[in-house]
């Protein structure tokens, strides 16, 4: 299939390289000339723009930091949408504000192009293998036309309902997330307080009720002093910022949500933006004078 992708960042060059490396014919277009050279070297073109990304393809993919971005991307002048033809299809796979994506879609139909709003989980790591979680949001028949597609980027992809349902379960699973690390950090922060191993306190409890994806993923990290963004803090706070927007527009409240943003910004000012949100454990570390670390 002939394809554009237009964001090779952290995840979105992996996710343009395993398209190529499935053998589809790959546009590319980044602001960072290195990356698009990476995916030359793999076989991709390499495009001047959003438009030139965006001519002849069937599908353009966009994977972007946020709603501004994408709106940049398909409509600011030299954009992908001078470059689309009736019938093609935009997805992106950026985490946005669903009311965006929704915004966007209805200005594409009006080019009579399609659109997916089709985030992702599972970090770089999954991004390199192939193996990140996609949910998609928009018209059923076009997610069945490309779910093929999606899958060569992701181990599971799942359809979630119309437009914007996407960014919206992104945005459940971002407050979960969020969530999870925070109350992993408070509980390992008693443990260090008592004076105990936290690696023997996770050996105990990690396959038990409170045993998590989360824990199993972020507490070796903290414990191991390893804050190698996987996914960054300021990245979290542009996630939960989305959801306390949508929340508030559909009169939600979301007050858990609000706390944890309140710690991500507190670790932001810290100097951790770019850290792993594993660094959410340095909040509770600095308000109680201790670190959380092997004994």
């Amino acid at each position: 299939m002939k394809i554009g992708f237009l964001g090779l960042g952290i995840m979105g060059k992996p996710m343009a390289k395993n398209l190529v490396k499935a053998g589809h014919d790959v546009t590319v277009f980044d602001f960072h000339q290195d990356s698009i050279d990476e995916l030359v070297a793999l076989g991709a073109k390499a495009a001047k723009g959003g438009k030139e990304v965006a001519e002849g393809n069937e599908v353009v993919f966009t994977m972007v930091p946020n709603s501004p971005n994408v709106e940049a991307a398909l409509f600011d002048k030299g954009g992908i949408a001078e470059g689309l033809s009736a019938g093609e299809t935009v997805i992106d796979m950026s985490s946005i504000n669903p009311l965006a994506s929704q915004d966007f879609a209805k200005r594409l139909a009006e080019l009579k192009v399609g659109f997916l709003d089709a985030p992702v989980s599972g970090g770089e790591p999954k991004a390199i293998d192939g193996s990140i979680a996609i949910m998609v949001g928009g018209d059923k028949a076009l997610f069945d036309k490309f779910k093929d597609i999606l899958g060569v980027m992701g181990g599971s992809v799942t359809y979630v309902g119309a437009v914007g349902a996407g960014n919206t379960t992104k945005l459940t699973n971002q407050i979960i997330v969020a969530l999870n690390i925070a109350a992993v950090s408070e509980g390992f922060t008693l443990a260090e307080k008592a004076g105990l191993d936290p690696q023997l306190v996770f050996d105990a409890i990690h396959t038990g009720l409170a045993g998590s994806t989360v824990m199993d993923a972020k507490v070796p990290m903290i414990i191991n002093r390893n804050f190698k963004p996987g996914f960054r803090v300021n990245l979290h706070i542009k996630d939960l910022q989305n959801a306390l927007d949508t929340s508030h527009a559909m009169h939600v409240s979301l007050p858990l949500t609000a706390e944890v943003m309140e710690i991500l910004q507190a670790v932001q000012l810290d100097g951790d933006g770019s850290s792993d949100h594993a660094a959410i454990a340095k909040f509770y570390e600095k308000i109680n004078n201790l670190e959380i670390h092997k004994k």
